[in-house]
């Protein structure tokens, strides 16, 4: 009840964010129904069916990041000067944006199911004119209990997500004051171990396709990746993680280049910041060049073979992952402004114009697209150059 109250009084940015992630919840929930429809008109298919199963995993992992990341930017969440006295300390603060999340993921997969119906000519209509009848099992039944089973994978796993990455990690005096204990770990640490895991997935993917026939790697659309080398699957996963696990050595890198040799204040405020918010940033813009790359690699794959049409579902999937990871990025980016209010206010009372502290904006902006920009088009490259060529 608190949750839903909350959300009546918040602000329409945090209302449309909240909105975004239904919509996500939706767009995952409805790929997951047409797996079971898929499955419920072509019994003997099992394997397809599993493997557009298991391609659903993506657009829900985009979407729980997605959820996570709104979740984190809700002013109701935060802890509050004097919320603990009122019985709202950090674990209580975590167990609302929990059911929040809950909520929000809940009515996203209900519009998935009442549209999934619909399309399906199940709620009495006809079918919906213009869509493939095959894609959801349309005149065939469809086992209610075991869709709902299905669908409740979304919210519970968005959940889940929250809950671990908003669970209580405050010192006792920081419970109070609102102040954030977050683990200073070292970002470069985790930049050599991002690049080799990248190389190593390149390698295994090279590796594996070998003998395939140029065109018999990985195909994006679910149903044609029967027969297809595990190992290539495998390899483009381990170079994607590596992406994520570089991310914020990679923006921690940026800033290091920023403050390199005799900077100016300009360049010296731009560097500090990237450095300072690399934990912040660095996860979120990693996950999005590894879709970026992902996305990049299948159109590859597709201009080399044009007889491999996108298909709807193909297409939603796509649409969700960009969208969530997209989105995950500049929520990260207005969580960062978000925590350095203080700072900037500070700024200003010393005498720094908004115009320099805009230029300083895009300064990041411009190092951050330098550096991830040509490295997220050359793993995209290698990675379609045994699948292409």
């Amino acid at each position: 009840m608190l949750a839903l109250r909350l959300a009546r009084g918040s602000h329409p940015l945090v209302l449309l964010r909240r909105l975004a992630v239904a919509v996500a919840a939706a767009g995952t929930g409805f790929l997951l129904l047409s797996t079971v429809g898929h499955a419920a008109g072509h019994p003997s298919a099992a394997d397809e069916s599993l493997v557009r199963l298991l391609w659903c995993t993506a657009p829900l992992a985009a979407t729980a990041q997605f959820a996570v990341s709104t979740a984190r930017t809700d002013p109701a969440a935060r802890l509050q000067r004097g919320m603990t006295a009122a019985g709202l300390g950090p674990l209580r603060l975590t167990l609302l944006a929990t059911v929040s999340t809950t909520l929000t993921c809940l009515l996203g997969v209900f519009l998935a199911l009442l549209v999934f119906l619909r399309l399906r000519g199940d709620l009495g209509g006809p079918f919906a004119a213009g869509f493939n009848a095959d894609l959801l099992g349309a005149g065939h039944p469809v086992p209610l209990v075991g869709a709902l089973m299905l669908l409740a994978i979304v919210p519970l796993t968005a959940a889940a997500a929250t809950a671990v990455a908003l669970r209580p990690r405050h010192e006792a005096g920081a419970a109070e004051t609102g102040a954030e204990a977050r683990p200073r770990i070292a970002p470069p640490s985790g930049l050599p171990w991002g690049i080799a895991l990248a190389a190593a997935g390149l390698a295994i993917e090279a590796y594996t396709s070998r003998g395939t026939g140029g065109h018999g790697g990985l195909l994006p659309l679910p149903g044609r990746l029967i027969g297809s080398p595990p190992g290539v699957l495998a390899g483009w996963a381990l170079s994607a993680f590596g992406l994520v696990l570089a991310g914020p050595g990679l923006v921690h890198l940026c800033g290091r280049l920023l403050c390199a040799g005799r900077p100016g204040a300009l360049r010296l405020l731009s560097g500090r910041v990237l450095q300072e918010e690399s934990h912040r940033l660095g996860r979120p813009l990693g996950v999005l060049c590894a879709v970026a790359s992902a996305a990049y690699a299948a159109m590859k794959v597709y201009e080399a073979s044009p007889a491999r049409p996108f298909g709807p579902l193909t297409a939603v999937g796509a649409a969700v992952v960009l969208a969530c990871v997209t989105a995950s990025a500049l929520t990260a980016a207005v969580e960062s402004r978000s925590a350095r209010a203080h700072t900037t206010a500070a700024l200003r009372r010393l005498g720094a114009s908004a115009s320099v502290l805009h230029r300083a904006a895009a300064l990041r902006a411009l190092a951050l697209v330098i550096v991830l920009a040509p490295l997220t088009w050359t793993v995209a490259e290698m990675a379609t150059l045994p699948l292409v060529h």
